[in-house]
């Protein structure tokens, strides 16, 4: 998947895009929807679903996948937000609170109606926030980030730190697939003590293997006259688009007045 994403965002059709343009109204979206009240979350995911799908051209197949990770967990930590529970001589305290629920031994646990609204705020708010995240991800390749980064003084170590980072973790997911697939050949999972064990076998190998592509990389490095800072060489000319300049800020404009007769009303 993450191989995946990385094609995507070489790839997609706002890909001469300037990532100033689409990085800013990423941005504006986050800080929007970190205040905003559940149904303008909504809008905020439901538009940059289009601008991914639809102006980005990334298939929807794909970046359903996406969305249901937060979901996932979401869901995982929803009971934790909705069941609750209270001694049975405090039951005319959760009166108004509790949904449904049943005794349990000295104590009664209930469906909290506290609990399920503040889920669902949970819900949007992370299903906006991880809108804007993926179409940065999925139109703005790493390395054009990073340079973006830069530009506006983000301290080169960081930017360098970041790109090694991003380096290794395709270097660690193909490594691990490789002992994975080497092991499925073996019949390496056929049980549950051999699963243990080819686990841990996958983990040791894993990290002796990292280390050793570390190692290659840092020669590599050293061999080529490394100075401190990577030099990223980049063929793309960008272009400032009017036509989405105008229609991000009409629709950030619409979204901040939604808000605002949500908030007062």
């Amino acid at each position: 998947m993450s191989l995946q994403i990385d094609t995507l965002a070489y790839t997609n059709k706002l890909r001469r895009l300037a990532p100033e343009q689409k990085l800013l109204f990423a941005i504006a979206l986050l800080i929007i929807s970190n205040f905003a009240h559940p149904p303008v979350q909504i809008l905020i995911a439901v538009w940059m679903s289009i601008w991914t799908i639809f102006y980005a051209g990334i298939p929807t197949k794909i970046y359903l996948k996406l969305v249901y990770i937060p979901i996932l967990f979401w869901l995982t930590s929803l009971p934790a937000l909705v069941i609750n529970g209270v001694e049975i001589n405090q039951l005319n305290l959760i009166q108004n609170d509790a949904i449904t629920g049943f005794n349990f031994g000295s104590y009664y646990l209930y469906i909290s109606s506290h609990g399920v609204e503040q889920g669902l705020r949970i819900l949007t708010r992370a299903i906006a926030s991880i809108s804007c995240l993926y179409f940065v991800m999925l139109t703005i390749p790493f390395t054009d980030l990073l340079q973006t980064l830069r530009r506006v003084g983000l301290p080169v170590l960081i930017t360098d730190l970041l790109l090694l980072m991003y380096r290794f973790i395709f270097v660690l997911l193909n490594t691990a697939s490789e002992l994975w697939i080497a092991q499925q050949s073996r019949s390496g999972y056929r049980t549950f003590s051999l699963s243990m064990k080819s686990l841990s076998l996958l983990i040791g190998q894993l990290f002796q293997r990292t280390l050793e592509k570390y190692r290659q990389v840092s020669l590599s490095l050293e061999s080529r006259g490394f100075n401190g800072e990577f030099q990223v060489w980049h063929s793309y000319r960008y272009y400032l688009s009017k036509r989405y300049a105008m229609e991000a800020i009409l629709g950030c404009l619409i979204l901040l007045e939604l808000e605002w007769k949500i908030a007062f009303l």
